[in-house]
Formats: structure tokens, C-alpha cells, sequence
């Protein structure tokens, strides 16, 4: 039976705790040798990454994943901050057993490890860094033949972010290294601020990779490199081969008859192209092997992320969609793809391949991310890690609607709406519930739909969320994220209110008890929204920029350190435009409460931002709460810590829309 209960007020089995418990997702996928292997989120011990491996199926049964190393490995690298690939794999002659390369987060040195070998323990390959934040690894890849290790390797060499150097390198596996800097072999110079990993070629002769130089970020312009490479693996001098300024290429691969094939945005949309070298380098004529208005990659905030792999025959394996993603295999004779049966409606931006077998990360609005494998041959998906189980009844689940909004100009701004939800509960007849509008970071990314606990702790309680990719999302191709450059703080925040009015004009939402939350560049639109809008009775602030001018002036990391050169404008130029826009530099006109919530390891934005706002509002009488987190970075990965943010979030919209929500803690609010 329906019981009547206000909006806000409806008990619900989703808690915080729960919905930190399924907080993250696999991430990172990859075969050694039939095996796969990939990294899995541990939010209860310490927020950590574990390397997970499934061997093979055999006639006994299927195979059982199973975590490598114990706590407190944690396989995540600092390369950027974002990070990229952490590991890799090799399969070794007779029953020797895998070996694998890892980047440990404690202390990001580069580490060998035996897994079949009993009693064999992680053995370094790196030495630690002495200067500035020191050294480290991404996107190896383990060339048994040759003895080494290839990746990209950042080299701090100064006190601050930007005293940074890139390049590619190859590790002695042997150990060589391990205290001797001098035993890292560099393959090429430092002359590009920013790298992938390099390719090598089915013969071994020559290797291409990804370069892109400040102000450019990876969605605005990069370039494929393309060397020689001798018997000794030492590289020529590297030649451009495609890409510039104004076309973003995501991905590089070789296929099995020494093509290069990759991924440009160079019509408007990520689509896939494939050109044969010539004898100098140069290239050939690039031919689209499937021109469609949609996106076959997406932007590069890691190092190393794959949308699509090549397969025996020449098939690809891609992840393509326009707003969502799916899986598919294309065929460059035809360029017709079939996509892959199953439920889900989202694929991430790691995928590889082994024969006819691709494997994946992919979940649904019924589903968490899973780990997936496709038999390419057969045409069969299945699940084979990180599966997910319905941890409350799937009748609590959100249950969202894709909808189009339309903004300033008459633009489309897309989004996802969940309404509140509860099946034993409703709200008095006449009453319209709360909404949040949530912000993704980025600010060039996008909000996906799929399952998620957090949003579902809210709209199980009867309190609706709305997610909006506005304008400068991603997956909508080039022109709809081109709409931010130069706009940010004005675009997004538009956008948002044009969605949140929208649902109170249409009687969706209770015009009074509206409310926006951010993280990173969402926490920027939502403190900016605050400021600028009259739209939201409170907001939530989470690990945000607050302050132009700081943040492009060394109060971030160098991989967006000029970030703001295209979502504001120069600097040096537009001086004025980073003031006006800055919450900070307008704290007094932030009349609504807030809540921030802010890591204090965060290097990517950091306290300082938040420790600024909190002294212009000194005096004002304004209700706010601040809660920082010793040991957290950029991104909540702590189950404690998550667990408190919820309940304060939801604390601070019951006592600002007048709800009363079983079992929360109060969140304190001062003044």
C-alpha cells in the first residue's frame, strides 16, 4: 500500500553507506596473454585501486577473478594527476606465469611482479624521485625481447607544478634502475609538453604516439608523432604525421598490416581514419572508415584511454554513440558496424582485444558498471568481473528520463531527469518536490546514464535530481563543447538555470525549492550560479575553483594550468573577464546557504580556493558549512568520506527546503 509522506521525508534502504560501499568503478581493462586483468575501486580500504586478474575459462569451470596484491598496494599513477594506465602485463614462455608492471600511488615507482612465483614480492624498477614531486610512469607496455619497460615518464624538475619534463622512456627490467636514474633510457626529447605511450609497429620498425602543447588541451588539437626505430630500439627523429592545432586526435593504433589507424574530430566529430605511412613517414591519404555524425572517442583526460582496438581480419572493435555509447565491431570494407547484444547503454574508454575476444567496461541505468567480454566471432557479451548484484531492491533504483531543454538562442541542452521515486510512498496531492541540479566536472566531459547510488539517495527520499550536460559537454560532437571557449561561467551557468526553470514552469519541480551541486569545474557552475542567478535556494560545493586569476597563475597542476586560456580567454589579455567571473571576487553577492566540501591533498584545486571564499563571507551572517578531508585528493575515494558528505548534503537541503529525513545526522551551518 501507498503511504503519503511529504517530499524529503521517505525512508529509503539506499543509504550512505551503501551508496559509498558501490562508489567507482573498474577501470583500466587489459589481456596478458588469455587472461584479463584490470583495476577495481576498494572504497573501504582507504579509497585504494586493486589489480584484479580472471584467468581462463577451462573444462573444470569459468574462470574467478581474483585481487593480485593486498592492502595497501594501490595501483594509480599521478602522471598529470588524472593519471592513465597504471599497468601491463606479458605472458612468459612455458609455466613461468605472467609478469606485470605497476605504478604503486604510494610512491609512484614502477614495479615487477611474479604472480605464479611463490614467495616472489613487488621489486622495483624505478628509483624514487628527489626532486619537486619526482618521478613517474604511465601506459607501459612490457617488450619481454628487449628487457624493458616502455612508458611515459614525468619528471619533475623544480618545486613547482609546471617545472615538469615528458617523455618516453625504457626501463631496465631487470632492476637496473631501481636506484640509478641514469639507467632509464630516454627514447626521445622532452620537446612536447604532453604525451601518450608509444606504439610500436607490427614489424618493430617504427612507433607513433600522441603530442599536444600548451594552451591546447587534448580535445582542442593534437598531434601523431611518428618515429624509426632501430634493432637497438633507439628512435629517430620524430616527424608529425597528423593531427594540428584545430584537430583532436584521441587514439593512435597500428592495425596488422602496418597502418596507422586513429581517432579525429577533424569533420566536427570523433570518427575513425586509416593511413598507410610512407617510406619517408609521410602520410597517405587518411580514409574515414565509418563517417558518421557521432563519436567514436572522446577527451583524453588520462593517459592512454582506448575507444576502439583492432581485431584479426581488420574488424574494430569501437565504442561510438552520440550522447551515450555503445559497442560495436566495424568492418572497414563497409563501414557498417554491429553493435553488441546485452542491457547496456553506456561503455567507458577502456577496451582491448586478444583474437576475437574484446573486452570492456560498460553498465546501464539498471546496472553499475560492469566488466564485459564480447566474442567477436560468436556475437555473445557476457559478464565476467566486477558484476553487478542489486544490493536493495532494483524498484528503488532511479528512474530517469532523457530530455532536451532549450536555452538562451534557442539552444539545445541536454539532460537527464530523475524524478522522485519510491514504491510505497508519495507526496501529499498539490505538493511539488525539491530538485538538484547536479553539474558534471570537466568542464569537457559529460554526466552518463547509468546507475548510480548517490543520485538514487536522494530520489528514493523523494527528492528529484536533474544532470545536465551543458553546453561544452562532451559526446554531441566539436561545435556543442566549442559552445564554452571563452564562456565558462557564463554558458554552463545559463544552462543550468534554463534546465531548473524549465522544470518549475513546467510543474516538475517546486520553484522555491531548487538547489545545484558540483564538483571540480561543476563546483565552479554551482558556486558561479550561486553568484549569478537567484535561481537555487542553496547549493553544495565540492572540491571547486573559486578563483580564476589563482588558479591560472600556479594554483593548479601544469596539465590544466592554461586550461583557462579557451574556457575564459588570455590571461593577459582579458584580465577584467577572470575578476568578473571569479565567485571569489563576488562572495557578497552569494546569498543562498552552501555547503563546501573540499579535500585538503587536492592539488588540483586546492584548499587555498576555499579558504579564500570562506574569508570574504566572514561577517555576513550567511548560513554555510565547510567540511575538509585529510588524505583525500581531487575526487572522493573514501568510504568515511563519502559517507559524511552525503549525509551533510542531504542534511543541508532538509533544513533549507524544510524536510525531515529519517536518520540523517545535522549538519551544523554557521554564520
Amino acid at each position: 500500500m501507498m503511504r503519503t509522506l511529504p517530499y524529503g521525508s521517505w525512508p529509503s534502504p539506499i543509504d550512505a553507506r551503501l551508496a559509498a560501499a558501490h562508489d567507482g568503478r573498474p577501470e583500466y581493462v587489459g589481456f596478458v596473454g588469455a587472461e584479463i586483468w584490470w583495476t577495481e575501486p576498494r572504497p573501504a580500504e582507504g579509497g585504494r585501486r586493486a589489480l584484479v586478474r580472471r584467468r581462463p575459462d577451462t573444462a573444470e569451470g569459468t574462470g574467478t577473478p581474483e585481487s593480485v596484491l593486498p592492502a595497501p598496494w594501490n595501483v594509480r599513477t599521478r602522471v598529470i594527476e588524472y593519471g592513465g594506465i597504471p599497468w601491463a602485463g606479458a605472458e612468459r614462455p612455458g609455466d613461468q606465469g605472467p609478469l606485470v608492471v605497476f605504478t604503486d600511488f604510494a610512491d609512484q615507482r614502477l614495479y615487477a611482479y611474479e604472480p605464479d612465483v611463490p614467495g616472489a614480492e613487488p621489486r622495483p624498477l624505478t628509483p624514487v624521485g628527489r626532486v619537486g614531486d619526482g618521478l613517474r610512469w604511465a601506459e607501459p607496455t612490457v617488450h619481454l625481447d628487449r628487457g624493458e619497460v616502455w612508458c611515459v615518464l614525468e619528471e619533475f624538475t623544480g618545486p613547482a607544478p609546471t617545472d615538469v619534463r615528458r617523455l618516453l622512456a625504457a626501463v631496465p627490467l631487470d632492476g637496473s634502475a631501481a636506484d640509478d636514474r641514469g639507467a632509464v633510457r630516454e627514447l626521445t626529447d622532452d620537446r612536447h609538453r604532453f604525451i601518450t605511450a608509444a606504439k610500436l609497429s607490427p614489424d618493430g620498425t617504427r612507433a607513433a604516439w600522441l603530442a599536444w602543447d600548451h594552451p591546447l588541451m587534448p580535445w582542442d588539437g593534437t598531434q601523431i608523432m611518428l618515429a624509426d626505430v632501430d634493432g637497438d630500439g633507439r628512435f629517430g627523429s620524430p616527424k608529425p604525421f597528423a593531427g594540428g592545432p584545430d584537430e583532436a586526435v584521441a587514439q593512435v593504433e597500428w592495425d596488422a598490416e602496418g597502418r596507422l589507424l586513429f581517432s579525429s574530430d577533424r569533420t566536427g566529430w570523433w570518427n575513425l581514419y586509416r593511413a598507410e605511412p610512407g617510406a619517408a613517414g609521410t602520410p597517405s591519404e587518411a580514409i574515414p572508415l565509418c563517417p558518421r555524425e557521432e563519436e567514436f572517442a572522446g577527451p583524453l583526460w588520462r593517459i592512454g584511454l582506448r575507444w576502439f582496438a583492432p581485431l584479426p581480419g581488420g574488424a574494430i572493435a569501437v565504442v561510438h554513440g552520440r550522447g551515450a555509447t555503445t559497442l560495436g565491431i566495424l568492418d572497414p570494407a563497409s563501414g557498417g558496424v554491429v553493435d553488441a547484444s546485452g542491457p547496456w547503454t553506456e561503455w567507458a574508454w577502456s577496451l582491448d582485444a586478444h583474437g576475437a575476444r574484446v573486452v570492456g567496461v560498460a553498465a546501464s541505468p539498471r546496472s553499475g558498471y560492469e566488466v564485459v567480454e564480447l566474442d567477436a566471432d560468436a556475437g555473445t557479451t557476457r559478464v565476467i568481473g566486477f558484476a553487478h548484484h542489486d544490493p536493495v531492491d532494483p524498484v528503488y533504483y532511479p528512474e530517469p528520463q532523457i530530455r532536451t531543454f532549450t536555452g538562451p538562442g534557442g539552444r539545445d541542452i541536454h539532460a537527464h531527469i530523475y524524478p522522485p521515486h519510491h514504491p510505497q510512498h508519495a507526496a501529499p496531492d498539490g505538493e511539488l518536490p525539491p530538485y538538484v541540479v547536479w553539474v558534471h566536472g570537466g568542464p569537457t566531459n559529460r554526466a552518463p546514464l547509468v546507475l548510480d547510488l548517490e543520485i538514487g539517495y536522494f530520489t528514493s527520499r523523494g527528492i528529484g535530481v536533474a544532470e545536465v550536460n551543458y553546453g561544452g559537454s562532451t559526446g554531441h560532437g566539436r561545435a556543442y563543447r566549442n559552445r564554452l571557449r571563452e564562456q565558462w561561467g557564463v554558458v554552463d551557468v545559463e544552462d543550468c538555470a534554463a534546465v531548473a526553470r524549465a522544470l518549475a514552469a513546467e510543474g516538475t519541480a517546486d520553484p522555491a525549492r531548487l538547489a545545484i551541486r558540483g564538483g571540480s569545474a561543476g563546483g565552479w557552475t554551482a558556486a558561479a550560479s550561486l553568484v549569478a542567478t537567484d535561481v537555487y535556494a542553496c547549493g553544495t560545493i565540492i572540491y571547486p575553483i573559486l578563483d580564476l586569476t589563482g588558479w591560472g597563475t600556479g594554483e593548479t597542476h601544469d596539465f590544466e594550468s592554461q586550461y583557462l586560456e579557451s574556457l575564459v580567454g588570455p590571461l593577459a589579455e582579458v584580465p577584467e573577464r577572470y575578476a568578473q567571473r571569479s565567485p571569489v571576487r563576488h562572495a557578497e553577492q552569494i546569498n543562498a546557504p552552501f555547503l563546501l566540501l573540499q579535500g585538503l591533498d587536492d592539488v588540483i584545486c586546492p584548499p587555498a580556493q576555499c579558504e579564500r571564499l570562506l574569508a570574504r563571507l566572514a561577517g555576513r551572517g550567511l548560513p554555510h558549512a565547510y567540511i575538509a578531508f585529510e588524505g583525500e585528493q581531487h575526487g572522493f575515494r573514501r568510504a568515511d568520506t563519502m559517507i559524511r558528505a552525503l549525509e551533510a548534503e542531504l542534511s543541508l537541503y532538509a533544513q533549507v527546503f524544510g524536510l525531515r529525513p529519517p536518520g540523517i545526522p545535522t549538519l551544523e551551518l554557521t554564520k
